[in-house]
């Protein structure tokens, strides 16, 4: 879930919403003049952003992904314990 913010809003509490951001993933839209204009968020989330984006843009790997899900609704999954075995995990 986002928080709006306006800017005008952001400004003296910007420490606050920072130590947010960083200790429990809080996520912002900023707006200005009542548009949003920026996303706050941590560096954790967006590099999860970023790893997601390139993943999906890949569309070799978004093909494979695609395959896997139709896969999992036919019930077409592997065993857990067997993977663990496989692997030795």
């Amino acid at each position: 879930m986002y928080n709006f913010v306006t800017l005008k809003q952001l400004r003296p509490k910007l420490p606050s919403i920072i130590n947010d951001v960083d200790e429990h993933l809080g996520r912002y839209i900023i707006a200005k003049h009542g548009q949003a204009v920026a996303v706050l968020l941590s560096i954790v989330d967006f590099e999860s952003l970023i790893d997601t984006a390139e993943e999906v843009g890949d569309r070799d790997n978004l093909k494979r992904i695609q395959k896997g899900i139709r896969e999992a609704r036919k019930g077409r999954t592997v065993n857990w314990n067997s993977i663990k075995s496989k692997y030795n995990i």
